[in-house]
């Protein structure tokens, strides 16, 4: 009988050591896997190796009363902001939309229907048809494009920068679509704000208006500026980090 038990062991024993080599491989594979996947994975603009310059984004999809007052205070400092439009409010508002353009303000490309990207069979029909209204009512094709819901994959950025646009997510996100309070808003940006961020914003949240004017404020006395998202983003000889940061190549 002793013979049969160390036989058993020594049986036990190898498949044990066999299990244990299968997990490490399998555990090597799916780290090389993630760290090519990772190292491929391309990105949009979240913010920009600059000296003293933020921008102010906002996006547009319901309501409209409140742009021409984001406008006023925007520019009661001097400073310009990006508005990214989606194709239904630019149908209800075309005035605004020329206006925005008049004014010197930025328009950006936020999508047809401001769906869930990765769910529609038709890119080109949810981009399409916005930058050339946007062309048709201001002379000026979109060169920035900003995803509904922030959600990018390869796919999309690949399409979207063929189409001649560069995608933009945002690295200070105001938060205001949450219906917090206009010094909640302005807290929120102002102590996370840097040179080089890109703000995110809604032009129809409940108190944008009245917290713009302290955001603008400490923006004034960081020393920053505010500008056009084109008058900081970089269109060529440029690089982006992991956490999505345009440098530019020296």
């Amino acid at each position: 009988m002793i013979p049969i038990v160390i036989k058993k062991r020594t049986l036990i024993a190898v498949i044990v050591i066999i299990a244990i080599l299968v997990a490490v491989v399998a555990g090597v594979s799916v780290k090389v896997s993630d760290e090519v996947a990772a190292k491929n994975r391309l990105l949009p603009v979240y913010s920009v190796e600059t000296d003293g310059k933020v921008a102010l984004t906002f996006d547009a999809a319901w309501g409209a009363d409140q742009t021409r007052k984001i406008m006023d205070e925007v520019e009661k400092y001097g400073y310009k902001c990006t508005f990214f439009l989606t194709g239904f409010w630019i149908k209800e508002n075309e005035e605004l939309v020329k206006e925005i353009a008049e004014r010197g303000h930025l328009i950006g490309n936020h999508s047809e229907n401001h769906k869930h990207l990765s769910e529609v069979s038709d890119l080109n029909a949810e981009t399409d048809s916005v930058s050339a209204e946007i062309e048709r009512l201001t002379g000026q094709k979109p060169a920035y494009f900003r995803a509904p819901y922030g959600e990018y994959d390869n796919a999309l950025i690949t399409a979207v920068e063929s189409k001649g646009m560069q995608c933009v997510q945002w690295s200070v996100d105001s938060l205001d679509w949450k219906g917090i309070s206009a010094g909640e808003i302005a807290d929120r940006v102002s102590g996370k704000l840097n040179s080089g961020d890109i703000v995110l914003m809604h032009n129809a949240s409940a108190h944008i208006v009245e917290a713009l004017p302290l955001i603008l404020l400490s923006i004034q006395n960081k020393g920053l500026q505010a500008v056009r998202l084109d008058e900081m983003i970089y269109k060529d000889g440029y690089s982006i980090n992991s956490e999505g940061r345009q440098i530019l190549n020296r």
